[in-house]
């Protein structure tokens, strides 16, 4: 099987060179030096390596400034913060993309919830895609006709619990210049979480007004115990810093504490890691599609995020794929994935998280809801290796369940 993965792995490989060595210049353009990887307490002023590393990742994401923040807790946090810092009392925000992630349900107001975007009194519009899960252009430019007030689009670049495909940062390019020819001025905003570093290019150097993501995913390296980012035109940047802090204090304050060497260093190391990791994907795929499971994408299918998306059938194969990934970690091997409510989704999730960082999703994992077709969402894995032993531990635990035949 890897012989005939070894063409595909050698273009991953290309792209984790180009960027990696995208990383290493902005660091260098940023004269990064021993002190920029020492933190700063209580207000927080003057942390010259919180700034430099907001610096260099402007310049990673292709964008005019960055807030890079350990005080955003995660990927959903940093949406939300996006949101509510750009949209104001009356405006609309749209998702020409279909519904966005489950967990953007309550914030946004799709399902009611203290605090929420409609509560404010900002209403949301969606356009679906189409049948072959492409853009609905036409149906885009009517909502926006018939919608005045919409004033943000956001974009979500990976599929999460759904069944489509992730778009390429071309697709969402062209995109981006269908949306703001029919309306100049508005604001667009990715969802780049999962997705960063599998292109050469990232949605900021394709025209997004903000590209927002979790640094416990694929920025953070797997060395980010925490935080989020927003990458984007200064003015959309301000304005979260603003509502991260507070009217006046903004970027100013912030203290990074122990974050910065973690930060840095991650960053330095996450093309390495997206890319062992988009390759363990790619091996999930072909080994479940072997197996006569449907895998979205195709093991063969060009791929633009490190989730793989493996639709097993039954609640009972579902539980079983998560033990094999739980039992093939570095930390809570023993423990057994038990499915349970979990705040921001409708459904009860089960997940395989084996990690030494809580929740991160760069590291070897595995969730999905107990709802039909019961369908594993796979990332991760801080090397491929690490990603390969996973898979093969999750058929492990099908075929001793008899859940399983293999061929």
């Amino acid at each position: 099987m890897l012989d005939r993965l070894s063409g595909r792995f050698e273009r991953i490989d290309a792209i984790a060179e180009f960027n990696q060595l995208k990383v290493l210049r902005a660091m260098r353009e940023a004269h990064v030096s021993e002190a920029h990887l020492h933190g700063t307490t209580g207000y927080g002023y003057n942390d010259i390596g919180r700034d430099t590393l907001e610096k260099v990742y402007a310049s990673v994401f292709g964008t005019e400034d960055a807030l890079v923040r350990g005080q955003i807790i995660c990927g959903t946090h940093a949406l939300t913060l996006a949101l509510q810092s750009n949209l104001l009392p009356g405006e609309a925000m749209m998702s020409p993309v279909g519904k966005p992630y489950d967990t953007l349900d309550k914030v946004i107001g799709i399902v009611p919830a203290a605090g929420s975007l409609r509560e404010y009194g900002i209403a949301y519009y969606e356009v679906p895609l189409t049948a072959d899960g492409g853009f609905d252009f036409d149906g885009i430019q009517k909502t926006l006709e018939e919608h005045r007030n919409i004033r943000l689009v956001e974009i979500q670049r990976s599929k999460g619990y759904a069944e489509r495909k992730s778009f390429s940062t071309e697709e969402i390019g062209a995109l981006i210049s269908f949306i703001k020819s029919r309306k100049p001025g508005i604001i667009c905003m990715v969802d780049n979480c999962y997705g960063e570093f599998v292109d050469r290019k990232e949605p900021g150097e394709c025209g997004a007004d903000m590209v927002v993501g979790s640094l416990i995913k694929n920025p953070g390296g797997g060395l980010a115990p925490v935080g989020g980012y927003i990458a984007g035109t200064r003015d959309c940047v301000e304005r979260c810093a603003a509502r991260l802090s507070a009217p006046g204090l903004g970027k100013e304050v912030g203290p990074s504490l122990d974050f910065n060497k973690s930060f840095f260093q991650g960053l330095f190391l996450a093309p390495t890691i997206a890319s062992g990791a988009e390759k363990s994907a790619i091996f999930a795929a072909s080994a479940y599609e072997e197996l006569g499971f449907h895998c979205h994408p195709k093991a063969s299918e060009e791929r633009h995020d490190i989730i793989q998306a493996v639709s097993l059938g039954t609640p009972e194969r579902l539980s079983a794929f998560c033990e094999g990934i739980q039992a093939a970690a570095p930390v809570d091997s023993f423990v057994r994935p038990i499915a349970d409510d979990m705040p921001g989704y409708t459904a009860p999730v089960i997940m395989a998280a084996g990690a030494f960082v809580q929740g991160s999703s760069i590291e070897l994992s595995a969730d999905g809801p107990l709802l039909e077709p019961y369908t594993a969402y796979f990332q991760g894995g801080l090397t491929f290796f690490h990603g390969k032993y996973g898979i093969m531990m999750s058929i492990q635990k099908l075929f001793e369940k008899g859940l399983v035949r293999l061929p």
